[in-house]
């Protein structure tokens, strides 16, 4: 079957992905995440440019600039949840390119979405893409699983109507176990 009308351009922001900078990629990436596990906020600009932009799903919200993310959303986020350790479970790179998905185990220790410190320890699924230039992160794309910190912290966002109740499994969990 094929499609009754005009098809969309697929891919256009990677229509000119330079190939032979996988290396530089992952290494810009690997690095920026050892950043983030260690917590480091003041000296970002080592990995992402002054004017990237962190471009998230709702709740999350659209970054413009360094200063932006960190003020809006690393330090925020950094005061709601403590002791994060950052995990890609998975990457893939290609030239200037990277993409991840993983999760992040915190501590709810702030306010979140409203929801006062909880003190539980959580799960929170993210998937990122990357675009580096010059050696520096000028975009990310964020999809951060918020609905399912939400129910982590006893709130449930779909109000009853969640899909979820019509599976006949859980997901598994990154060790395997049941969620």
């Amino acid at each position: 079957m094929s499609m009754k009308r005009s098809r969309p351009s697929q891919a256009t922001l990677t229509a000119n992905n330079d190939l032979s900078k996988t290396a530089e990629t992952l290494a810009v990436v690997d690095a920026m995440v050892d950043g983030l596990n260690d917590h480091d906020i003041d000296t970002m600009d080592r990995f992402f440019s002054k004017s990237f932009r962190w471009i998230g799903n709702a709740g999350c919200g659209y970054k413009v600039g360094l200063n932006e993310f960190q003020e809006n959303w690393q330090r925020p986020f950094q005061d709601a949840f403590s002791d994060k350790v950052c995990v890609d479970e998975a990457r893939v790179t290609e030239g200037e390119w990277c993409s991840a998905f993983g999760r992040q185990e915190a501590v709810h220790s702030g306010d979140f979405m409203g929801i006062p410190a909880t003190h539980k320890k959580i799960e929170i699924r993210y998937m990122d893409f990357w675009k580096v230039v010059d050696g520096k992160i000028v975009d990310n794309w964020v999809m951060v699983d918020f609905p399912s910190i939400l129910q982590q912290l006893g709130v449930d966002p779909f109000g009853g109507y969640g899909w979820e109740k019509m599976d006949s499994q859980r997901a598994p969990i990154q060790n395997g176990e049941e969620s």
